[in-house]
């Protein structure tokens, strides 16, 4: 990639490092349609690739090419697309750019959080199916998103980050499944990118010692490693030159002895053998209980309820750290002897809760979960109300950066949406001793027992919004709002004014005056924050209320508040 994306690329010095790659036995050449900079130089990476092997003979015989498609570079970025048509104009121009050359394996860049993901996946093996590319893959996916794809495709390959210092792929057990599919791990960044290649040495001290004894460098015998985690494993280092590239084609050559092995996996990780039957709760209800969910999802109310039963609650946002921190705590307390234990925080990922049940096992301490299945909609709303509580109104786009960096529980709606994509559920073949799913139920609001009612602005030029007004409490409080970029409620005046003569009570109106594109604030319709703030300050229940809208988002926010929605 970085032979293409790099500032300071050198395109003489990228071929003679692919040269001796070749030369020194390499066989396998990860490509992709979007490495170069930005979106004029689509291509960029599989036509230097192309040209490197043609000086080499065209086709060279042993090299295999991966390349990957369903990512633009809008401005620089990275932003996938995983549209079946997206898929297939870039595998065309990949094939374009390789001029001739065959493509072995075909992977999805990253999941499209913005088209379903059996949507991209069944693209993915019309293209297997039609024999446009060999193989097909996956890139960036979690064991969920393998898991459902293998239902639609056979998968030849998954590229995933790992390496000494990211094993999210080894604790998520995406290693576990492709070793037990036979499905080839291909392992990106394994050397963790430039900036922490060279630090290898310092960061690890096994890896060190291990070179130690092969005579090779930490670099290699890190490379060593995770050939030796599954014969699965293919790691693809980033070199840049040809020093290098036989550095990493040494280190395929190292064969690692049963001393430097039980060092590396201690220090390192190691593929998960077959887990044995977790420890079964005891009869004076002996257990850890990991809380999970989404921000907003009602964890904290729930470990509190916990709390009052005689747990200790255990949970980052009050203790600061990491969740791997959070485990050693865990693993400190069933050492004192403390035996019913609760941990309430995000959980989203098999990787994430891998640290409980591991620091659990060692205390033969059973591990239930309990997962609030909560709607991304309800979600929202909680995190709004909680907002709320904390500071009295909805602060603009810079006040919630600035909240989100001080007060962990504080999200843009982005991040929260972001968590919602990285969710795994959670299996009892993860270790737990059960698995209980329990459903969002709202509870009544406090202080809010009032209705109101809701009226977007638009609703106000269609033919009947009057006789809407009919089915709702006239004496009720009445908030008339929209969303305007750069628009203020003062722009509301006339619609106002005519919603303040056709009822009894008061009315008032709000306006999200924020830019279009992913949603940086909680106050753009129909996101909730405009309906519960006017709750809030007039002691109104969403649940008793009416909304007067147009659209279908209209009814959706109708429906996360618990209103009644009338559309006209």
């Amino acid at each position: 990639m970085r032979m293409s994306t790099d500032s300071d690329r050198d395109e003489a010095l990228a071929r003679d490092t692919i040269a001796a790659a070749l030369a020194a036995g390499v066989t396998v050449f990860d490509t992709a349609h979007a490495y170069g900079r930005g979106e004029a130089e689509l291509g960029h990476n599989e036509r230097l690739l192309t040209g490197a092997l043609r000086d080499r003979g065209a086709p060279h015989p042993t090299a295999r090419i991966v390349t990957k498609g369903g990512m633009t570079r809008p401005g620089g970025g990275w932003v996938p697309d995983g549209r079946a048509k997206a898929l297939r104009r870039d595998c065309e121009a990949s094939l374009a750019a390789l001029d001739g050359l065959p493509i072995d394996l075909y992977l999805i860049h990253a999941p499209d959080p913005r088209t379903p993901w059996r949507t991209s996946v069944r693209a993915l093996a019309r293209l297997r199916d039609e024999h446009v590319v060999r193989h097909v893959g996956l890139s960036n996916v979690n064991r969920r998103q393998l898991d459902d794809a293998l239902d639609l495709v056979p998968i030849s390959a998954v590229e995933v980050a790992l390496g000494p210092t990211d094993d999210r792929a080894l604790r998520g057990g995406i290693v576990e499944r492709c070793d037990e599919l036979g499905i080839a791990v291909i392992a990106h960044s394994p050397l963790g990118g430039p900036r922490r290649a060279g630090a290898l040495a310092r960061r690890h001290e096994a890896l060190a010692d291990v070179a130690d004894m092969l005579g090779a460098t930490p670099a290699e015998a890190a490379l060593a490693w995770l050939l030796d985690l599954s014969p699965v494993v293919v790691p693809i280092p980033g070199a840049r030159r040809p020093d290098t590239a036989r550095s990493a084609a040494h280190a395929a050559g190292l064969t690692l002895d049963p001393a430097a092995r039980a060092l590396l996996h201690r220090a390192l990780g190691a593929r998960r053998a077959p887990r044995a039957e977790p420890p079964l709760a005891t009869s004076n209800d002996e257990q850890v209980v990991l809380v999970m969910g989404v921000p907003g999802a009602g964890k904290s109310l729930l470990a509190s309820e916990y709390a009052g039963r005689g747990y200790l609650r255990l949970n980052r946002d009050e203790r600061g750290g990491t969740l791997r921190g959070l485990a050693d705590a865990l693993d400190d307390e069933l050492s004192s002897g403390v035996r019913r234990i609760v941990l309430d925080n995000t959980y989203l990922t098999r990787a994430a809760r891998c640290y409980v049940i591991e620091a659990a096992n060692r205390h033969g301490a059973p591990v239930r979960c309990v997962w609030l299945e909560t709607p991304l909609a309800q979600a929202q709303v909680n995190l709004v109300e909680r907002i709320l509580d904390q500071f009295g109104t909805l602060p603009t786009p810079d006040e919630l950066r600035v909240l989100a960096r001080r007060h962990p529980g504080v999200l843009a709606p982005t991040s929260q949406m972001r968590t919602f994509r990285e969710l795994e559920p959670p299996s009892a073949d993860e270790g737990f001793a059960g698995v209980e799913t329990i459903a969002f139920v709202r509870r009544p609001a406090p202080n809010q027992e009032r209705a109101g009612v809701f009226v977007a602005a638009g609703a106000l030029e269609r033919r009947g919004w009057e006789d809407a007004l009919e089915h709702a409490d006239r004496s009720a409080p009445h908030l008339l709002f929209d969303w305007s970029p750069g628009g203020s409620p003062e722009a509301l005046e006339p619609e106002l004014a005519r919603l303040a003569a056709a009822i009894d009570g008061p009315a008032e109106a709000a306006m999200c005056p924020h830019a279009g594109g992913p949603p940086t604030c909680w106050c753009r319709p129909p996101l909730p924050g405009l309906p519960l703030a006017f709750a809030r300050a007039h002691g109104l229940d969403p649940a008793r209320s009416t909304l007067i809208g147009t659209r279908p988002a209209h009814r959706n926010l109708a429906a996360a508040l618990g209103s009644r929605c009338i559309s006209v």
